[in-house]
């Protein structure tokens, strides 16, 4: 891939990749024989996690398929090694930022957008100093009824890693002001994360969830609302144009 054409994006905008036929084909299997798909997920993937939030979706999506890829997960690795090639200047920057709180953290899902579970994608960025200092986007380990589920299940594993930076810092010796804000692009999550109220009809969700409910309620979190269009957690949730 080293004279690869580059592309704009990681991943092909819309594309949803679901896993090939059980067992492969023959075809299948010869055309992958000699194809280092786990080798090239490990290298994307160690990537993705250390300094490439942009690609952190489509690894995740393609390390997905390690014991079942074809021919459309192979093209899938062989784009987004394109696009790397056009972006291989692009970096992490920080620096001094007009923000009032130290963090600033956006969360976002992707309902059902899982083709083969219907399980959502959370995807969640902590910035700091107008740079990420902590993303993830990963499929959410139980399946979410509804859009305002999957969201509220987003925000809480958000909740985790803002809490982690807090006690990090503590140990530094500076003491973060609260609450710290999340961004989310869902009124209803965030009417249910606000508003005991509306708990009864999440009574169902698995209550280690409830944390986010309780740290909102506690003063240490204050979601509020950001526009779809203006969410940077959107990218690691979705293949995007």
């Amino acid at each position: 891939m080293e004279d690869c054409t580059p592309v704009k994006t990681p991943m092909v905008p819309g594309l949803r990749l679901g896993k090939p036929g059980s067992p492969l084909s023959a075809e299948e299997v010869e055309f992958m024989k000699d194809k280092p798909y786990l080798h090239a997920i490990g290298k994307l993937t160690w990537l993705a996690n250390g300094t490439r939030p942009d690609i952190a979706y489509a690894a995740d999506v393609l390390a997905r398929f390690n014991n079942c890829a074809g021919k459309t997960q192979w093209t899938a690795v062989k784009h987004l090694l394109c696009y790397i090639k056009g972006t291989m200047d692009y970096k992490l920057q920080y620096g001094p930022h007009p923000h009032p709180t130290a963090f600033t953290s956006f969360s976002d899902a992707d309902y059902a957008g899982d083709a083969d579970s219907a399980k959502s994608t959370t995807g969640f960025v902590l910035l700091m100093g107008g740079g990420a200092v902590s993303w993830s986007s990963k499929l959410q380990s139980c399946v979410a009824r509804s859009t305002t589920e999957a969201e509220f299940i987003a925000g809480e594993s958000c909740t985790w890693d803002m809490a982690f930076f807090w006690y990090i810092f503590e140990d530094f010796g500076y003491k973060i002001a609260l609450p710290q804000a999340l961004g989310m692009d869902n009124q209803s999550a965030i009417h249910v994360a606000e508003n005991p109220e509306h708990q009864g009809c999440m009574r169902h969700l698995n209550p280690i969830y409830y944390s986010f409910r309780e740290q909102v309620e506690a003063g240490e979190i204050s979601p509020h609302f950001v526009p779809t269009m203006g969410m940077p957690a959107d990218i690691l949730t979705k293949a995007l144009p």
